[in-house]
């Protein structure tokens, strides 16, 4: 790594200090269900059509928001709405024109099956500012094998173009890259350039859930790296702005494939609320990683006052990262790649760069 980028990360190492300190919540995921109309194999919800777990009523997480709002700026806190897949909702619409109606600005994230030029049309007027959409593969044969779900590509693509023609909405695409779609990138690339999207999001897929055991889900080592070296150049292009996910310390990469660098935002800018009321950070981090609950805790003192092994992440040097020289920038990784038990790093980036 040269000395420039070394000073950088150096000195964004401090800024990610003050903000643990100042830990501003400026996004507030919402699990609104964890009914879903598809199968994806690499679920970590491990969701199904119709989940054990009823859905939260909307008037318990609208508690939550009347709870924080005096002691923040409504409008520069993002609600995201995610599950299972929130369009299984009937009541969606109301959910958000009330979370409007508070102040926040609200988005989604979902698999596009759904989202029928009525429905998005119906989720717009109430006030819809930002969704995201998965697009898992180039034709039906990918897209559909990973979504476990027959017809559920061109379902994606025409909500992909929906959303991308619509004016003054915030949006993305993002793709789960694994062994099947790996050599269709640049294909998939061009269709949605095609489809006029600008904004294109690729993430790996981490050991959890459903995907602990597929060895079609998990990327070599050189795979990886020409994932890397795919999104560096298109960047380079300027035409699509891709970008890699959030997660993982990426060495040499840092700065080359996203805007900024690796930071781990879960507890210190990102919060959630789960559908059984529990109060976590980024909706992936669950079992030891819950503070408290809706039901019988205030969400405002629980966010000031809990959330210590995220703001604090000293306890990460353990294993593997206790002797990593790059751990001063990293800091354990991601948090949801951790077990949630042991502690113990499940995948490391940096390694996967690593001959």
């Amino acid at each position: 790594m040269n000395i420039k980028k070394k000073i950088i990360l150096s000195l964004f190492q401090q800024h990610k200090r003050n903000q643990s300190k100042l830990h501003e919540l400026n996004y507030l995921f919402w699990e609104c269900t964890l009914r879903c109309n598809l199968n994806c194999i690499h679920c970590g919800s491990d969701c199904t059509k119709e989940a054990l777990a009823p859905d939260m009523p909307m008037e318990d997480f609208l508690k939550v928001l009347d709870n924080i709002a005096p002691h923040i700026h409504p409008n520069k806190t993002m609600v995201v709405i995610t599950g299972g897949e929130p369009l299984m909702r009937k009541d969606l619409e109301k959910c958000g024109e009330e979370i409007y109606k508070r102040g926040f600005p609200w988005g989604m994230v979902t698999n596009g099956y759904g989202l029928t030029p009525n429905r998005f049309k119906a989720l717009l007027n109430a006030g819809l500012r930002s969704i995201t959409i998965s697009l898992d593969g180039l034709n039906p044969e990918t897209h559909d094998w990973f979504r476990g779900k027959s017809g559920s590509w061109e379902k994606a693509i025409d909500a992909v173009a929906r959303v991308a023609s619509t004016p003054d909405l915030m949006y993305d695409v993002v793709t789960c890259v694994n062994k099947r779609n790996m050599d269709d990138l640049e294909a998939i690339r061009d269709l949605l350039i095609s489809k006029g999207v600008l904004r294109w999001r690729l993430f790996t897929v981490f050991p959890k859930g459903r995907a602990k055991d597929n060895p079609l889900l998990q990327l070599s080592k050189s795979d990886f790296v020409r994932l890397m070296e795919f999104i560096k150049q298109t960047r380079k292009e300027g035409i699509i702005k891709a970008s890699y996910g959030c997660e993982g310390f990426l060495g040499e990469y840092e700065l080359e494939v996203r805007d900024n660098p690796f930071f781990c935002h879960a507890g210190i800018h990102i919060g959630s609320v789960l559908v059984d009321g529990s109060i976590s950070a980024c909706p992936s981090l669950r079992a030891d990683f819950i503070q408290g609950n809706i039901y019988t805790d205030d969400f405002w003192t629980v966010w000031n006052e809990r959330y210590q092994n995220m703001r604090d992440r000293s306890w990460t040097k353990t294993g593997k990262c206790a002797a990593c020289k790059s751990y001063k920038y990293c800091e354990g990784n991601g948090l949801h790649l951790r077990d949630e038990q042991t502690g113990e790093l499940l995948c490391c980036h940096l390694e996967m760069l690593q001959n």
